[in-house]
């Protein structure tokens, strides 16, 4: 029988953020790509695993749905979706289109009442699985429909038929399942159910007057509160069964042929992969493998007791053997805490945390995890600590809501936290260092992150926690939700969870992350410039990165309220004139309307290329092809940038401001790109537009925090430009550079072999782009398209360009020469890039190796200067006491909340830091600048 996989991809997206929500994956661009990573591997294992034949992809839509218009509160209090979500949606989409996988969206109905219905129609010639984590799709199941919950944080696969739901909500028919949703209603939905009845409840309830129907009949029987709310909120139980029923009869047709699996379009896949800088995903998919396995973990050593120890005063308390997990299981899988020996311990009363905080505090090292109750640190409070001291043994110390209460917890760890003797372990330990901010501890002596670590010995691969177990342990760590149960962690329904379990999920967390370092620091302790780089830089600066997230920065609310509707009166008049260049209305976010009105009304492109299935490809490369031909494509351009500013920036940005500190705190992540740049999220600052005139106007939002305060901007002028003519030791551009001359007219005035007098502003321009342009590997053709000219002036700028700069030409070639010989490019502080295609016999992947071969250095170093800056500027703010504070960094440019009365000290002193910060052949310089918003000051 023919197999159809229907996905609900909304509830899949949003589980594959959350997943990642520790340790986002962010591009070199700072794009979060977290949720399409974790759903294109979802969809990659199933289309391996269960070789369907058929397959659709469901989404809701923003319009109101049929449930909103029979109660206006469904969904009312369901937080704003995360911008990181919103951004993925589109690429999401992208990847279905490219992989030939049609698409499935109604305006009015959700996403499971379109899969619903279609798998109600498909049912009777086809074995249809619902692929959704969504309990409510129980309510679908029958003899040819199953509900798929796919693998999720170690757990296997369920595939879950009639029998199965039935047992799962312990009634007898599957329709019964909207009336315990009914009873027992969704907070998250908004559905109210009736007061004072939860799951257990709602199933005795049903299994006993089989539905809410009955039930309210005979609510006469019921005693107490219970059946007192069962009458008084009937009416509400019968309108949350009604909205919890998924609709079979949804206006779409179910079509067997535009579901059929086809292949995938794979030059909109190559551009799409290259896009998300899905590298590995990319060679699986186009049919190119990986050129470096896995690092392999070290032999492990014989099991060997770990000893007694006598911790709570006075009693030896026997330790359990502790077998190395780096072993693996007699069956050759990965071990896990249900068959590796371990001693964790819940430490809950004053008297043991008094002796593990004096035992603690004993020890030259130590591993410890905060457990909260938000994935943002900003956010957190604190649900328990975690330590651990020794391999196989931790040690879990919960902490109560009341804030006073765990403070005095918190407090009895101070001595720990702020010995100054004792060496820190964490995974992320940015996030522990914030959380623990909030209780006014301060981690004071020696730091070790063991994602860092990682990140330094293998830039290009993930460094999350299970990741890391698996690769260098061979242990699979426990799940929180394997332990209680599937809200998990995201949901914050560890505190009411049991102690053990948590005990034995946060206690493990602290013992491998104890073990992690002790396989990694051998590792790193192989290169002495990569322990420096470790210990003197991005250490100190995870410490600096959590104090300026935890400043964040004030934003002017009312302003981007008034730029929203400026950009919709933009939105408006663009669409109007799109429409009348057209000569007809249109939607211009319609792919398809739009292709139609490009190629086919207007006839702009003959030789127009189309998707799979027919529809013209309109995506931004191709527009900007067509923008000398019609003076519509611009509006079409326009109107998107304008769409993307209100909806990325201007609307999202106050939605993300703290509700605890009134401030916006974007987080900094340290660990992601691989040429040691940093990135943000939640909001992404390294993408805020400064090109456009009202990109810019979005600088404006950001400004000091009170009359005191103005914002300070310090910008590295042209720092990668400066480390190109410091490396390649071009003496000509070190000479302009050092004597503080326009670079860019230096450059025109070789290239274009005229007096420097007599540089035109075109020639700059273009001896600009020139300039820039060599440090990524521009070819003739890119160069063409970025200045306007034929391929072949293109070409004639750059031979005359390494005619005139000889010593650049030779530090590209150096640079790929050696990159062959060594595998990897190095910074000016020794950060590795690995380019294990430096030598291959494909031509593309090899000209992609050599052009990072050529920038990794000059980037990576510029990372370096920037970083070192950073701790150093830092330190000297803090060692003054100033007032002023540091409260942005983005890409080479540092932004300050600077007190009035310092204004003047601290543009002397940063500028002094940053121009030298790491001491060169060329001369740094900086761009200074104060205003009254970030806008005025950059």
């Amino acid at each position: 029988m023919k197999k159809l996989f229907l996905l609900d991809a909304m509830a899949l997206i949003y589980r594959a953020h959350f997943a990642f929500a520790k340790t986002p994956r962010i591009t070199s661009t700072g794009l979060n790509t977290s949720a399409v990573f974790g759903f294109t591997n979802t969809l990659l294992e199933l289309l391996k695993k269960e070789n369907p034949t058929h397959l659709g992809v469901a989404f809701d839509t923003p319009k109101p749905t049929f449930r909103h218009v029979r109660y206006e509160l469904y969904k009312a209090q369901r937080q704003e979706q995360p911008e990181d979500i919103t951004t993925a949606i589109p690429y999401v989409k992208r990847l279905c289109e490219a992989l030939c996988i049609p698409v499935l969206q109604l305006d009015g109905y959700e996403a499971d009442d379109v899969i619903g219905t279609l798998a109600k129609k498909a049912s009777n010639s086809f074995e249809v699985y619902m692929m959704t984590p969504d309990k409510d799709y129980g309510q679908l199941v029958e003899e040819h429909i199953k509900l798929y919950k796919p693998a999720f944080l170690g757990k296997d696969v369920e595939i879950m038929g009639p029998k199965e739901v039935c047992d799962r909500w312990g009634i007898s028919d599957v329709h019964q399942v909207v009336d315990i949703l009914g009873l027992m209603g969704d907070a998250v939905d908004n559905i109210p159910g009736i007061p004072g009845v939860g799951e257990k409840t709602a199933v005795k309830l049903i299994n006993e007057y089989g539905s809410v129907e009955n039930l309210i009949a005979n609510a006469d029987q019921l005693k107490g509160k219970l059946g007192e709310n069962v009458r008084n909120f009937a009416e509400q139980g019968l309108l949350s069964k009604e909205l919890a029923v998924i609709e079979q009869n949804v206006p779409i047709d179910f079509v067997e042929t535009e579901l059929e699996l086809c292949e995938p379009n794979r030059e909109m896949l190559s551009a799409l992969l290259d896009e998300l800088e899905f590298r590995t995903l990319r060679r699986r998919l186009l049919g190119d493998e990986p050129g470096v396995a896995a690092p392999v973990a070290p032999k492990a050593a014989k099991p060997k007791p770990a000893g007694q120890m006598d911790l709570f005063g006075g009693g030896a308390v026997e330790v359990a053997v502790v077998v190395e997990v780096a072993e693996e299981t007699e069956t050759g899988g990965k071990r896990t805490i249900h068959d590796t020996l371990h001693d964790y311990r819940l430490v809950d009363t004053p008297e043991l945390r008094r002796s593990l905080a004096h035992f603690l505090n004993l020890q030259e090292i130590i591993c410890f995890d905060t457990e909260t109750t938000d994935v943002s640190a900003v956010e957190a409070d604190l649900l328990g600590l975690a330590f651990s001291y020794r391999k196989g043994e931790g040690f879990y110390v919960p902490v109560p809501e009341n804030r006073e209460q765990a403070q005095a917890i918190v407090e009895e760890f101070r001595m720990v936290f702020e010995n100054e003797s004792i060496e820190k372990i964490a995974q992320n330990i940015k996030y522990d260092l914030t959380v623990l901010s909030h209780y006014g501890i301060e981690v004071k002596g020696k730091l070790y992150d063991t994602m860092l670590a990682h990140y330094l010995i293998e830039p290009e691969k993930r460094h999350n926690m299970d990741i890391l177990a698996e690769t260098y342990l061979h242990y699979t760590p426990v799940s929180i939700e394997e332990l209680i149960g599937k809200k998990g962690k995201t949901q914050g329904n560890m505190r009411d969870a049991d102690l053990e379990k948590v005990k034995e999920y946060s206690a493990e967390d602290a013992d491998i992350t104890f073990q992690l370092h002790r396989r990694l620091n051998p590792i790193l302790a192989q290169n002495d410039k990569l322990v420096r780089l470790f210990e003197d830089v991005e250490m100190p600066l995870a410490r600096v990165l959590s104090e300026v997230e935890l400043e964040g920065v004030r934003l002017d609310v009312d302003f981007l309220r008034d730029l929203s509707a400026k950009l919709d009166n933009d939105l408006r008049e663009t669409q109007q004139k799109a429409w009348e260049l057209a000569g007809t209305e249109f939607n211009i976010s319609s792919p398809k309307q739009l292709g139609e009105i490009l190629f086919e009304k207007l006839q702009l492109d003959p030789k127009a290329k189309k998707t799979k299935t027919g529809q013209y490809m309109t995506g931004e490369e191709v527009l900007v092809t067509l923008e000398s031909k019609h003076e519509i494509v611009r509006k079409i351009l326009d109107f998107r940038e304008f769409l993307k500013l209100k909806s990325t920036y201007v609307d999202a940005l106050p939605t993300l401001v703290s509700p605890r500190t009134g401030r916006l705190h974007t987080s900094f992540n340290q660990a992601v790109t691989a040429t040691g740049r940093l990135s943000s999220n939640n909001p992404n600052l390294q993408n805020i537009p400064i090109r456009t005139e009202r990109g810019r106007e979005i600088r404006r939002a950001f400004i000091p925090r009170d009359e005191e305060h103005v914002i300070l901007s310090a910008d590295y002028s042209q720092i990668e430009l400066r480390i190109m003519a410091a490396f390649s030791g071009d003496a000509s551009m070190m000479e302009a550079f050092n004597r503080g001359e326009d670079v860019h007219k230096a450059t025109a005035s070789k290239v274009f072999n005229v007096p420097i007098d007599q540089v035109t502003s075109d020639m700059r321009r273009k001896a600009k782009t020139v300039n820039f342009g060599i440090i990524y590997g521009v070819s003739a053709f890119g160069l063409s398209q970025q200045v306007e000219v034929s391929r072949t002036e293109a070409k004639e700028l750059i031979d005359n360009y390494f005619r005139e700069f000889p010593a650049v030409k030779r530090y590209m070639d150096d640079s790929i020469l050696r990159a062959r010989d060594l595998g990897y490019a190095e910074t000016v502080l020794g950060r590795r890039r690995y380019l294990p295609n430096i030598n291959s016999a494909n031509i593309t992947d090899r000209g992609y190796a050599e052009r990072n071969a050529i920038n990794a250095p000059i980037q990576g170093s510029a990372a370096d200067i920037m970083k070192v800056a950073m701790v150093k500027v830092q330190e000297f703010m803090r060692n003054e006491k100033l007032k002023s504070r540091m409260i942005l960094t983005v890409h080479d440019e540092l932004v300050f909340d600077a007190h009035r009365s310092e204004i003047d000290y601290l543009k002397e002193r940063v500028n002094d830091l940053m121009i030298h910060a790491l001491p060169l052949s060329v001369k740094m310089d900086t761009g200074m600048g104060v205003g009254a918003n970030w806008l005025e000051a950059h």
